[in-house]
């Protein structure tokens, strides 16, 4: 909404100086003579552009944003010292850009709220926290809140990459050497068994055959993987064995997503819709928001849409019953982030042997491939 500096006399006569938002001028003046003043001037501010070299802060650093502020601002510094003191002391560029940009917006006359929004490289949560944080006076406390659900959600992603790691490099390295010596090894191997013109073993044969194979799909399966791969990343879809995982990781962040909100003073409506982009299937989120809005409570609406697990329909109802939703929704929270540390934990256990195990039995089965006709060979000339 547009920002409007303006001049104003009041009861007493004293001139008044300050800055409203309002869908036009004439809303602004309808809403300073509601109070009583006599108005003399009203100004649109323009916007200041957005720089557009900034782009979308990642995670951490809007961790560390959230911390600094509400650490500063406790401190007793005003808000723009405490920017003014972040862009200069802050090392990235980036992030030094973001603050001096966020002090202008604000030295501008715009809220903090508003100035975040202008620039956008933040998370709409985050806006619409400090925004409710800025309407009830608790701003520090909020970003603090904040601060803490952001680095969980950083600790969750580092765990799954952490995770997934060492899989994915024996996976590429146990195809690297395979292939190695499928395409180069095997088939000067399979000149010299030619040439021998006897019988060979089975497992030879069936090792020359994979290696014609490679030899002659090597680039369609190279297209198969990249097809399935970019497939997979723009579906966003997870391979059957992570979908769980997923699932309980998403709760985890969208629940303390939900909790902060709450307890700043957002309704929960509106909480469900600025956590719902947080899910990747975000629909079930804001069908729940709806049914809410219809006047369902928040349990049976959560049953009804019916995607959510029945432990957490059950906690919820009884948070809500007991009047203390946003606390239901913190122990969801870290239930499952326990529960989803602990999978992590099992399949990084589970998975390296067995990369490592099919890795040596594929490695082996090309050796005994190779050997055995030699060995024949070497009976034959005894």
């Amino acid at each position: 909404m547009p920002q409007f500096a303006y001049t104003a006399y009041d009861k007493k006569g004293k001139v008044k100086k300050g800055f409203m938002e309002g869908s036009a001028s004439s809303a602004v003046i309808g809403q300073l003579e509601s109070r009583g003043f006599i108005v003399v001037e009203v100004n649109q501010i323009a916007k200041t552009r957005k720089k557009g070299r900034i782009k979308s802060l990642p995670l951490e650093a809007q961790a560390m944003f959230c911390r600094s502020i509400s650490s500063y601002l406790k401190s007793g510094l005003s808000l723009t010292d405490t920017l003014n003191l972040l862009a200069k002391q802050s090392s990235e560029k980036k992030v030094s850009d973001a603050y001096a940009s966020i002090l202008e917006e604000i030295q501008a006359g715009r809220k903090f709220s508003v100035a975040l929004e202008e620039l956008g490289i933040f998370r709409e949560s985050l806006r619409r926290v400090v925004e409710s944080g800025e309407q009830s006076g608790t701003l520090i406390d909020v970003l603090k809140q904040t601060a803490d659900q952001l680095k969980l959600e950083i600790s969750l992603r580092r765990k799954v990459r952490a995770a997934l790691t060492y899989p994915i490099v024996m996976v590429f390295v146990g195809i690297g050497v395979v292939s190695f010596l499928l395409a180069y090894v095997v088939p000067k191997l399979a000149d010299l068994f030619a040439d021998l013109g006897q019988d060979l073993p089975i497992p030879t044969r069936i090792l020359l055959t994979s290696s014609e194979i490679i030899k002659t799909g090597a680039i369609p399966f190279l297209i198969l993987i990249l097809i399935a791969f970019f497939y997979f990343r723009r579906k966003k879809k997870s391979l059957p064995f992570f979908h769980k995982l997923r699932e309980k990781i998403t709760i985890s962040v969208v629940t303390s997503q939900l909790g902060t909100l709450l307890d700043s003073g957002i309704p929960l409506v509106q909480a469900l819709r600025m956590s719902a982009p947080m899910d990747r299937r975000a629909e079930r989120w804001l069908h729940v928001a709806g049914l809410v809005k219809e006047g369902y409570r928040f349990d049976t609406a959560l049953e009804r849409e019916g995607s959510f697990p029945e432990e957490m329909v059950y906690i919820i109802r009884v948070g809500e019953m007991g009047g203390d939703l946003s606390g239901s929704l913190r122990h969801i929270s870290e239930n499952n982030w326990e529960i989803a540390e602990s999978q992590m934990e099992r399949l990084a256990s589970l998975i390296e042997p067995v990369m490592v195990l099919s890795l040596g039995l594929i490695v082996g089965f090309i050796v005994v491939a190779v050997l055995l006709p030699i060995f024949d060979l070497s009976s034959l000339v005894k």
